[in-house]
């Protein structure tokens, strides 16, 4: 965690938790990412396979608060019962590697649920943060280049229309990312199960569990 006005800040992801169709997927896609990139990470534990809706900062003292604003906007969701289609994969570059993921068709379902959380986490969020707000390990000790950005500049750059709802599957080269990428590939569907906020590690994973949220089934 990093300080914002002798305040603790914390990197945060409040994310959808996929089936098992999703999750089947993804963890099928990694295992070849970590054959072609082999320091890659490894999908499950923790490193959960989820769909970010909002990274933000917050301020630690406002955690109980943030879960409370979000606990009831899931209630009034039934996101359980929404239908997803996964229709291609996608990358982001970093040099010679890349950040691989399978893109979720954006929904107006999923779109005005980004708002809602947006709206309820605004009064918690923090302006800024460093390396220190994400959660680290001995054996990944080092924050990827441009993470810090990234979660500082979600809101607008990665919400509204600029949203790309994803899954993220693990890191590759680049070379072996644009050939999977000019792969065909099958859509198929799947739903959320669950929802969660998590604390952020490197790469943008969820590394954490900070708070699991109730939804309807």
């Amino acid at each position: 965690m990093t300080q914002t006005q002798d305040r603790p800040v914390i990197a945060i992801d409040t994310l959808l938790d996929p089936d098992s169709v999703m999750i089947d997927h993804a963890t099928a896609d990694n295992a070849l990412l970590l054959k072609n990139f082999p320091k890659g990470y490894t999908l499950g534990g923790i490193h959960a396979p989820h769909i970010s809706m909002l990274q933000r900062y917050v301020y630690v003292d406002q955690l109980d608060n943030l879960y409370a604003a979000v606990d009831k906007v899931f209630a009034e969701e039934d996101v359980a019962s929404w239908k997803l289609k996964a229709f291609k994969y996608y990358y982001i570059p970093a040099g010679p590697i890349g950040l691989g993921g399978i893109v979720i068709e954006p929904t107006p379902q999923l779109l005005s649920l980004q708002q809602k959380l947006i709206d309820a986490e605004t009064p918690f969020f923090a302006p800024s943060g460093t390396t220190a707000a994400f959660k680290t390990t001995p054996e990944d000790p080092t924050i990827v280049a441009g993470l810090t950005e990234y979660v500082q500049d979600f809101v607008p750059q990665h919400s509204g229309v600029h949203f790309l709802p994803h899954v993220t599957i693990g890191v590759g080269t680049t070379d072996y990312l644009d050939k999977l990428l000019a792969q065909p590939f099958a859509p198929f569907t799947f739903s959320p199960v669950g929802a969660s906020v998590y604390h952020l590690g490197n790469y943008g994973t969820a590394m954490v569990k900070l708070h699991s949220i109730s939804v309807k089934h």
